[in-house]
Order: C-alpha cells, then structure tokens, then sequence
C-alpha cells in the first residue's frame, strides 16, 4: 500500500509518496497552501493509488506542540473527510532543516540577488520534508526490513 506524506506549512504544503511496499519515501510536489489545495491533493491520493496519509505533528523543542498544530490538526480532520482515508499524525522535529541538509543546500548563504533560486529551493525542502516524515513513519510502522 503507498501511502502519502505531508509537511504542512501556511504558504506552501509538502507532499511525498511512498514505494507500494511502504519501504521507500519520495518528495513529489511542493503545492500552494489555497483554496485548490484538499481536490489537489484528492487527486495525488487517486492517481497514486494511496492508501492512508501521514501529516508531520510539529513539535517544539521541548517535545510540545507548536502554534501551528491548532491549524494541522483542522488541516487533517478536513483532509479525512475530503479523502476518506485514514491520516495519521508522525512527529516531526527538524526536518525542513534536514532536508536542507541532505540536498548538500546552504540557504542562508544565498545572496540577496538570488530571491527567486532561495524560493525554488525552499519549496523543494517542503518536500523533501515531507519524505522525511513518511519515512520516520515507514520506519515506525513497517520496519527497516
């Protein structure tokens, strides 16, 4: 079964898909956070086959929940009537910075004449982000085998 990852932010939404075994989890699209964004991702979950989603918990460093999961958590109630698919919440903490990580990317290093390039590769953090959450919870729920 694949399953689809989210990282969820006010601007931009994260999506990632997993492997039909749900061993292996790829970034797939960085969508608008507006009023297209529940039939966008209908459609993802259709085409794709999805059977179940996964949406980042955020956290803060003491392990509490940040300011944002009051919009998550309507975020995912609407996501589970719009799709009809079990969502489940991973926790999630440093991924965005990670995912800068992994691409070998240095964001604040970027200078100011290059706004356009620091916003594209911004939005492919989202959803690198977003394979870093599904792949915690593959790891979790399915084993490294």
């Amino acid at each position: 079964m694949k399953y689809l990852g989210i990282d969820y932010g006010l601007k931009n939404v994260g999506i990632a898909i997993s492997d039909e075994g749900g061993k292996m989890a790829f970034p797939k699209v960085v969508l608008d956070n507006d009023e297209n964004l529940f039939s966008k991702i209908k459609q993802i979950c259709e085409e794709e086959k999805v059977g179940g989603i996964v949406i980042g918990e955020s956290l803060n460093f003491k392990g509490e929940l940040n300011p944002i999961m009051k919009q998550i958590i309507s975020f995912k109630e609407k996501l589970e009537k719009e799709t009809t698919l079990p969502t489940y919440f991973q926790k999630e903490l440093f991924t965005s910075a990670e995912a800068e990580r992994t691409q070998g990317q240095n964001l604040r290093n970027i200078r100011k004449g290059e706004r356009k390039e620091k916003t594209v590769s911004l939005k492919k953090n989202d959803a690198s982000a977003a394979a870093l959450i599904l792949r915690s919870y593959l790891d979790a729920t399915m084993g490294d085998s």
